[in-house]
């Protein structure tokens, strides 16, 4: 595994139907964005960082925040993400690929780090924290490796599969070597959510960075949950919404084109 070239794809656009832009959007002076790349650089074993975005004129200012702040990009489909990652992916010549979403402001280095050591450990075809949750959402890191991201791309075909980037992987056991990276402590029981998707998430954010944000230095989840420990007030902020909606609305989508393959099929 020596020889491995390990990227870390973000993925962002502009489109959000729940709070557009949310990427732009001012977070202690700088764009959300560019908060999430600059943590994903403090990583240890990432080899490189590349933005993938869509091809909608919208986006081009994210390839701009991407080439100030050092980073390649890749502009592809805006629904067919699964393939907006395949070929950045392949673009970039990875062999193993940490997934990062850029509406997490919070993503921490030293678990990304954490979850590409256990990807490393053994033969495995991906690792995340995301299977049972052990961190707050916001801390989601999946590493996979290029073969097992080109399997779901030939393969997948619903919705779900196509529209995110892993369900393919994660819906396939018996294909994959997969493994839960944990926490000493399930620390999601306490409903944490860290992720940006409605504005109650953005007030959180710029509350949580109001505190801990310092230009040119770094904080950690361990830094945030001793401030909300002193400040619990700050959990209600964005305590009820929905994790995974846009998974949801994927699965629903699915429905539909399984009954009409089933209908075609009945009637060939």
């Amino acid at each position: 595994m020596e020889n491995k070239k390990i990227v870390a794809i973000i993925q962002a656009r502009m489109g959000s139907t729940r709070l557009h832009g949310k990427v732009l959007k001012d977070v202690s002076g700088k764009p959300l964005l560019w908060h999430v790349i600059n943590r994903v650089k403090k990583s240890k074993l990432i080899d490189q960082i590349v933005l993938a975005t869509t091809n909608k004129k919208e986006d081009l200012k994210l390839i701009e925040i991407a080439s100030e702040t050092g980073i390649e990009s890749y502009a592809g489909s805006e629904e067919d993400v699964l393939n907006r990652y395949f070929q950045a992916a392949t673009k970039y010549k990875a062999d193993i690929i940490v997934r990062i979403t850029s509406d997490c402001p919070l993503i921490d280095p030293r678990i990304i780090d954490e979850v590409i050591k256990h990807f490393l450990r053994d033969n495995f075809d991906y690792v995340t924290n995301t299977i049972r949750y052990p961190y707050p959402d916001g801390l989601d890191v999946e590493v996979f490796s290029y073969d097992s991201l080109k399997k779901a791309w030939f393969e997948a075909e619903i919705p779900s599969e196509r529209e995110h980037v892993t369900p393919y992987i994660r819906n396939h056991i018996e294909l994959f070597k997969i493994e839960n990276h944990e926490n000493d402590e399930y620390i999601s029981n306490m409903n944490l959510r860290w992720t940006v998707d409605e504005e109650r998430d953005l007030e959180f954010v710029r509350e949580i960075y109001k505190s801990l944000y310092k230009e040119g230095e770094m904080f950690y989840m361990e830094d945030v949950l001793e401030l909300l420990k002193k400040n619990p007030e700050l959990i209600e902020i964005n305590i009820k919404i929905i994790r995974n909606e846009g998974y949801l609305k994927s699965l629903e989508k699915d429905k539909h084109q399984i009954s009409k393959n089933e209908y075609a099929r009945r009637n060939i």
